[in-house]
């Protein structure tokens, strides 16, 4: 698995990728526990409550997702596809975590031909 180095980042850029990764787990996580959990609780079973715990939660963190990836398209100046496939991630299912995967297999190919062309010269 290629993913971008810790030497290749500088210590806020891999802070900001890092915090990244755990928004995207937390955000498809609780999307998870939406779908997966509370939505049958609450049709199947006609138990509503879990809905009106996990849903509110998810929101919260769909939004804290979606400010951090922005910040972190910022601080790492991530590939253009990044930012729209970030947002588009969390609305499906284990997005986030697919998207995260993604990235740091892009960036890792994106640093490795950065150092390639730094050694060529």
């Amino acid at each position: 698995m290629s993913q971008a180095q810790p030497s290749t980042l500088t210590k806020s850029q891999n802070s900001a990728l890092r915090n990244l990764t755990i928004m995207g787990y937390l955000e498809g996580t609780s999307f998870l526990l939406l779908l997966g959990i509370a939505m049958p609780l609450k049709y199947m079973f006609d138990i509503p409550e879990a809905v009106s715990y996990v849903g509110p939660v998810h929101g919260v963190l769909f939004v804290a997702y979606v400010m951090v990836l922005i910040i972190t398209a910022s601080r790492i100046k991530m590939p253009l596809w990044a930012l729209p496939a970030g947002v588009l991630g969390s609305f499906l299912p284990f997005g986030p975590f697919i998207f995260d995967h993604l990235l740091k297999k892009s960036l890792g190919e994106w640093f490795q031909k950065k150092l390639n062309i730094r050694n060529d010269v």
